[in-house]
């Protein structure tokens, strides 16, 4: 019996949906354009994808959904559609960090150090590092890069970067460094291999009281008292 998931990634302006049969991508749907219209784009892309699929949310083994971090309103997004989904059809919630999800785009040579970046204000990046098996060498943190870099990031090995981030890299990585330019955002496709382990592992999220990954506290900018 095939293991259908459900992906949903709206951590960036790349607005996509995914359903894969284990770790198999069967087809996706996105949208590229930098409007940030998710609450537009989100719902009728699933209505689409299932319909194309000719599949019920009844045939679902789960949904998943990229957790951040990423884009405060676009996670918002995500997640409460997510959860809206298997509170309606009694469905499991998987989720995977963001920055895990862009590292799948890239496939990492021996001794590589691979760090997916999502660019965040001024001087700070959000950022994940990973080995060349993809494990976990810099857990996800903020990171401001005109201060003391961690030790990971000062190793002599080939440090490639990639993500919407990795562009305000480039004056303090000059050496040994490979910057990935056409991979700037997650993708939904990407996420069939990560929540299908977590699937297999029962690795679920509490749907009622799970929330995104936003790494830092929002902020908005306070009104001037008059």
């Amino acid at each position: 019996m095939s293991e259908y998931i459900l992906s949903i990634e709206t951590s960036s302006t790349n607005c996509s949906v995914a359903l894969s049969s284990g770790d198999a991508l069967v087809h996706c749907i996105e949208n590229q354009a930098n409007d940030f219209r998710h609450s537009d784009h989100l719902h009728r892309f699933i209505e689409q994808l299932m319909a194309e699929t000719q599949l019920t949310f009844r045939q679902l083994s789960a949904v998943a959904v990229s957790k951040g971090p990423g884009s405060y309103t676009g996670l918002r997004i995500g997640v409460s559609t997510a959860k809206g989904l298997c509170y309606a059809n009694d469905l499991p919630l998987l989720s995977v960090n963001s920055l895990r999800v862009l590292a799948q785009q890239y496939s990492a040579e021996k001794n590589d150090l691979v760090f997916p970046l999502v660019d965040a204000r001024r001087l700070e990046v959000f950022i994940l590092g990973l080995d060349d098996q993809y494990n976990s060498v810099l857990p996800t943190q903020a990171l401001v890069l005109d201060e003391p870099l961690p030790e990971i990031l000062q190793q002599k090995n080939r440090k490639v970067f990639m993500g919407s981030g990795a562009e305000k890299c480039k004056p303090y990585f000059t050496e040994n460094a490979l910057f990935c330019e056409d991979i700037l955002f997650p993708s939904a496709k990407d996420m069939g291999s990560l929540v299908y382990r977590k699937l297999k592992a029962n690795t679920f999220e509490d749907v009622a009281y799970f929330e995104p990954f936003y790494l830092k506290d929002f902020f908005t900018t306070a009104k001037l008292k008059k």
